[in-house]
């Protein structure tokens, strides 16, 4: 998958969101990741708004099923995967699934909700 790939993958969905599809699998981690180049090239992509030194480990947020999750970059997830804790995961995964990537704005207050600072918490 190239570097533009992961971006490549969503479409303009709504005011909100990005519509994509993902191969979604359980992992034994704390935490939704996708692979890292594919993390990083999203929040530059659709989080950055170029100006300044802007963080690019912030986490994105996907709407899976009918929760939204915070999704971090790990190296060991191959790109177009999104691995999720085990206690997220339905009994229909491993599989493809449509997922929904939250905009910057509504990424930003989804995660506020959760307590989450853009420059405090990583």
């Amino acid at each position: 998958m190239t570097e533009s790939s992961m971006h490549s993958m969503f479409e303009r969905f709504s005011s909100g969101y990005y519509l994509g599809e993902l191969y979604v699998e359980p992992h034994d981690g704390g935490r939704a990741v996708i692979q890292r180049a594919d993390h990083e090239h999203v929040n530059e992509q659709l989080y950055a708004d170029g100006t300044g030194v802007e963080r690019l480990d912030a986490p994105i947020v996907m709407k899976v099923g009918g929760g939204h999750i915070p999704v971090g970059g790990d190296d060991g997830v191959p790109s177009g995967t999104l691995a999720i804790p085990r206690e997220l995961a339905d009994d229909g995964l491993p599989g493809t699934r449509h997922v929904l990537l939250a905009d910057a704005d509504r990424a930003e207050t989804l995660l506020r909700w959760e307590g989450w600072e853009p420059f405090a918490n990583a």
